[in-house]
């Protein structure tokens, strides 16, 4: 789903609670911004990079790519406050000086993604939000200064929803995290394994830990996340139930820890990005990465073609992932079948990671080949590789 599509009430509600240490049984109403959603243009914002047959490049509105309903701003903005992009010195540098930077990430206090923001940015004020948009929003919005998401997990893949999001808004991805997964057991004092019948966590953090949750007997109960289960365990005094999530939420949210690191592959690893309003100039004073994203015409060979043109110049691709277009899933084929109905193909969207920073002009010159016959092509980030032992 290249954009998936919002429904909007006449306020948009963002729910960014301030953080503040409180016990379980606190029960004082969260602060809650409210804001009126942002004028919207209706049409295609993100632009296809095409030749002109003189050896330069432009932008063209429209073509293959029909992505509809995306955000745009209808007021100018005076030069000053356009945001302007950062130096890859200047990201590193700003943790180092103590910068009170806020991040936003999903879920309440103690999920990982808040683990994933505190190790992005040590000194940063980590601003929870409840879903995968408020995230972005909070982000254009200037309501924080960057937003840490997870995009892959080593056992369960990628987080779909995060890559139709980021090809929908305008950010940037500026660094990513890599951040080992341990779940817990978690359970109210004075109980143990053997009390409890059930067990609440996101679905991922019990399909992770599935045969030492059968093992134990317990009954697997689907929350929205990891953080979130211990919270309502801790905040209902359940006597029957435990949680599975990290323990940095059991010591949140008063939990005792009956069992650590029950999941079931040790090699449990969760790749975050940081995305931000404005990117980072890309350098080669350390390794780097690059996202793009970029969509092709139905044909033999062509995404073999696609690939080629980074194999032609020792570029290694570290991902590759395809993603049917939301708005125009099926196209019918123009070849003669002999009287037969005519085949339809999916049309997809190509995300690609790799390993060359785009001041490499091995990658100008592959990109440059790339969009000579890609209908659509975006660079999502070129940034500096988690490169932190695990």
């Amino acid at each position: 789903m290249a954009a998936t599509s919002i429904a909007r009430s006449a306020a948009t509600n963002l729910s960014l609670p301030l953080p503040s240490k409180h016990s379980p049984s606190d029960h004082s109403p969260r602060t809650t911004l409210k804001l009126c959603p942002k004028r919207r243009r209706c049409g295609v914002v993100l632009a296809s990079l095409h030749g002109d047959g003189n050896g330069k490049s432009h932008h063209q509105v429209g073509g293959a790519l029909d992505l509809e309903d995306l955000p745009f701003d209808d007021a100018s903005k005076d030069l000053h406050t356009l945001p302007r992009p950062l130096s890859s010195t200047f990201a590193s540098n700003s943790v180092a000086e103590g910068s009170r930077l806020r991040v936003a990430y999903q879920g309440v206090q103690g999920a990982y993604s808040e683990s994933a923001a505190q190790k992005a940015y040590p000194n940063c004020e980590a601003v929870p939000c409840e879903q995968f948009d408020t995230v972005f929003e909070a982000v254009e919005r200037w309501l924080v200064d960057r937003a840490v998401l997870p995009f892959e997990n080593s056992l369960g893949g990628s987080i779909h929803r995060n890559y139709d999001l980021i090809l929908r808004h305008k950010l940037h991805i500026v660094g990513e995290v890599k951040l080992a997964v341990r779940h817990c057991l978690l359970a109210n004092d004075g109980l143990e394994i053997q009390d409890l019948k059930r067990v609440l966590s996101h679905p991922q953090a019990l399909a992770q830990c599935e045969h030492t949750l059968t093992r134990f007997g317990l009954v697997r109960e689907a929350v929205d996340d990891t953080a979130g289960a211990a919270k309502h365990v801790a905040f209902h005094k359940l006597k029957d139930a435990g949680a599975v999530a990290s323990s940095a939420a059991a010591g949140i949210y008063g939990l005792k820890i009956l069992a650590e690191d029950i999941q079931d592959d040790s090699d449990n690893v969760t790749r975050f990005l940081v995305l931000a309003r404005e990117p980072i100039i890309p350098g080669t004073d350390r390794p780097f990465k690059t996202s793009i994203v970029f969509s092709l015409e139905e044909g033999p060979g062509v995404l073999f073609k696609a690939l080629a043109v980074f194999a032609l110049r020792q570029i290694n691709l570290t991902k590759i992932e395809s993603r049917p277009l939301r708005k125009q899933p099926l196209r019918a084929s123009d070849d003669n079948n002999g009287g037969f109905p005519k085949t339809k193909y999916f049309d997809y969207l190509f995300y690609v990671d790799f390993e060359t920073s785009m001041a490499d002009h091995n990658a100008q010159n592959a990109l440059r080949h790339l969009r000579e016959f890609a209908t659509f092509l975006r660079v999502l980030g070129s940034y500096p590789m988690d490169g932190s032992m695990l």
